[in-house]
């Protein structure tokens, strides 16, 4: 599953401002909801749900955060660069400012996994999360996430 095809630029929120872990939940939950045309507080305790379970503060200033949710037909991203770093008590500690939101069906099994999978290798990678972290466009972000040619979004 190649990420082009679950995060579309309209998903790419370039300098997301907010001052909470929870906050940022709260406001990617509402734009997750308006581009699924879902309900919002469904997406919001689907992910502080998982959140309860452990941080997905995966280190490095990246979180993923992620859930599945019924009634989906399919897999869901959404990527935001913070403005300015917040406390998501991550694995090492580190605040995290590099968000990518997935949101999966129900019945996703495996796709789940691979998307996650693929999204944390991604991130990881030093060069990757350098670039995402001094982009300001939307267009730039989704072209270095998905591979695609910044000027064919």
């Amino acid at each position: 599953m190649a990420l082009i095809d679950i995060l579309s630029p309209s998903a790419v929120f370039p300098t997301l401002k907010v001052g909470s872990k929870k906050q940022a939940l709260q406001e990617l939950s509402a734009h997750a909801a308006t581009l699924l045309k879902r309900d919002e507080r469904e997406i919001f305790e689907t992910l502080n749900q998982r959140e309860r379970l452990g941080s997905t503060g995966v280190g490095n200033g990246i979180a993923i955060p992620h859930g599945k949710l019924a009634k989906m037909d399919r897999l869901f991203g959404m990527f935001a660069r913070l403005e300015r770093p917040i406390d998501f008590e991550s694995l090492d500690g580190e605040p995290v400012d590099l968000i990518f939101l997935l949101l999966a069906p129900e019945s996703a099994g495996a796709d789940h996994l691979k998307a996650l999978a693929r999204v944390a290798r991604l991130l990881r990678d030093p060069e990757v999360a350098r670039k995402l972290r001094q982009c300001r466009d939307a267009q730039a972000i989704h072209a270095l996430l998905t591979g695609a040619p910044a000027d064919a979004v």
